[in-house]
């Protein structure tokens, strides 16, 4: 079991170097095959545009788009030819509005999408529409890297985070290829629910299930001692040193998560290591 297609997409020229250098080795590593979307963003909002504004401004950012997806070919075609794994490199200019559209139709074929935090000082504007596209569109698997930092290749330690839901389930199958070469998977649950169906045994099942690939598992039961669930989340990730931690994504709504915070949200501005979400 192994991740064969994999993609990646870089929308500016001086952004997206550790995506494409992670993609590039899970491909060397899984003997796969790398996608690479490069897109040139119209990042106007036409619809608010001053009064007299004409056609001349809709052209000179298109043609500005252009100019920045040629770049990022350039450089992501010559990066991939020395790497000597198999790959494509698709192109295209998109205006914000219509990007989810692009980003879904390749990953709806993929097997892992490797991206980097949409958040932060030097993140573009379409970077979160790119991870929620994929997640919820493409309906994919999303590798999520912190700025300067990789996936160690196979990664030593996963946490798993499990809370029972149908989200946490289908995050933790789509990251079976990652489990399988780890040398030990920490199955951690918050404070379980005292009458749920696992009440007698939290995590029991699930590490049944995985120990039957042939993956080593060890239940953590942590205390909510702090206000976010993501707080709790990266400490033990200090505590046991883990590489790659697996969770669920959204299960709230969106927009709730966007305006009032969540594990999900939180965790994509806070993770110090790469996470793999699925929905």
């Amino acid at each position: 079991m192994s991740y064969k297609t994999l993609l990646t997409v870089l929308t500016a020229p001086d952004t997206g170097k550790t995506q494409l250098e992670q993609v590039i080795a899970l491909a060397a590593s899984q003997n796969g095959h790398a996608d690479a979307l490069c897109l040139g963003v119209d990042r106007t909002q036409t619809g608010y545009y001053y009064a007299g504004a004409n056609a001349m401004i809709l052209q000179e950012t298109l043609a500005r788009a252009q100019e920045d997806v040629n770049q990022i070919e350039q450089q992501v075609t010559k990066r991939l030819a020395l790497s000597g794994i198999s790959f494509a490199v698709e192109t295209g200019v998109v205006q914000m509005a219509d990007i989810s559209r692009h980003i879904a139709q390749l990953a709806r074929f993929s097997d892992l999408v490797v991206l980097e935090q949409p958040y932060g000082k030097n993140s573009p504007a379409e970077a979160e529409v790119i991870v929620e596209s994929a997640l919820f569109e493409g309906r994919a698997p999303v590798l999520i890297l912190p700025k300067d930092g990789q996936l160690k290749q196979p990664p030593r330690t996963v946490m798993v985070a499990w809370n029972e839901s149908v989200e946490a389930m289908v995050a933790i199958r789509k990251a079976l290829p990652m489990l399988m070469t780890a040398d030990l998977v920490r199955v951690v649950m918050i404070d379980p629910p005292r009458h749920g169906p696992e009440r007698s045994d939290p995590g029991g099942r699930l590490c049944q299930m995985l120990s039957r690939h042939g993956i080593k598992c060890e239940i953590d039961i942590l205390s909510k001692t702090m206000t976010r669930v993501s707080d709790v989340l990266n400490r033990h990730i200090v505590d046991t040193n883990a590489d790659l931690l697996v969770m669920g994504a959204y299960g709230h709504s969106r927009f709730r998560e966007a305006i009032l915070g969540g594990a999900t949200r939180n965790m994509l501005e806070n993770a110090n290591i790469p996470v793999l979400m699925a929905h």
